[in-house]
């Protein structure tokens, strides 16, 4: 079978009411030459159920189902190294593409710009319903970028896309990080290559209580610690960003209730302040 130019990787635990609308973006794209890597782990019959009928009725959507759970870096792996197209973009499950020509315009950069080893977007914070909270950009070009990228991940993970022969050459995802493994991969990747973010809104970031960030933000904290330590002499501001992170690490450690309250305020309030332009509220 030839290989698609594009393989979207989608990693999906538990979450079988926002599966739907995740894959229909991806089949809304004008760019068709695509396969769909669903690496599913746990025992969710619903999720069994509802991607039979998604495999009946688009045969590029390929699904694997892993009964026993690992973490997301070793599933991402996984699904790596089913992937068969030149390009890996990641789409999480309850997240979505929110226009047509995502994989489109970021192919398209990628193909005349063989120096930068992947890309992303700006992206649009929408709740359970979809209805929009707030839209932010990333840094756009490869200096600002860096310049940032231990402060914050430097590429919004439902807008990436990127060379999987650059990810495979960089090891890719650290299965021994707790969390934050796509940020620190963005950095492997940054010290081989370029990266750029479209000034462009291509994805939708779906901002709810059981979403993974809010689940196991203890986890992310440790590894954001591990990470800023990691790559301290590879990118600047290593000071303010380890600073940062340990109020991070602080806030994870107030009790539930009180994060509850404020996780989603806070979410935002940090894509405003570590957007590239003013987000527009």
């Amino acid at each position: 079978m030839r290989a698609p130019k594009v393989s979207v990787l989608m990693l999906t635990y538990n979450r079988p009411q926002f599966i739907g609308p995740a894959i229909e973006s991806v089949l809304a794209q004008r760019l068709k030459d695509w396969e769909l890597v669903v690496v599913h782990d746990g025992p969710n019959e619903e999720i069994q159920g509802i991607m039979a009928e998604w495999e009946k009725r688009d045969p590029r959507i390929r699904y694997f189902h892993r009964p026993v759970a690992g973490n997301i870096g070793e599933a991402s792996n996984f699904g790596i190294h089913q992937a068969r197209g030149n390009y890996i973009a990641v789409l999480d499950d309850d997240d979505l593409w929110a226009s047509p020509y995502k994989l489109t315009r970021q192919t398209d950069f990628l193909d005349r710009h063989p120096e930068y080893v992947g890309c992303g977007s700006g992206v649009i914070v929408v709740d359970t319903s979809e209805h929009e909270q707030m839209r932010y950009l990333k840094p756009e070009r490869d200096e600002d970028i860096k310049r940032r990228a231990l402060i914050a991940n430097p590429i919004a993970h439902s807008s990436a896309i990127y060379r999987r022969a650059a990810a495979l050459e960089a090891g890719g995802y650290d299965e021994t990080l707790a969390g934050f493994q796509d940020w620190d991969l963005w950095l492997k990747l940054g010290a081989r290559g370029r990266l750029y973010n479209l000034p462009e809104y291509f994805a939708c970031y779906r901002i709810w209580p059981g979403s993974g960030s809010f689940r196991v933000m203890k986890n992310n904290t440790r590894s954001a610690l591990r990470i800023t330590r990691r790559h301290r002499h590879s990118y600047p501001g290593f000071a303010p960003a380890f600073a940062l992170t340990l109020l991070y690490h602080a806030y994870a450690h107030m009790p539930q209730q009180l994060q509850r309250y404020s996780y989603s305020f806070l979410s935002r309030m940090k894509k405003v302040a570590f957007s590239w332009r003013p987000a527009q509220v």
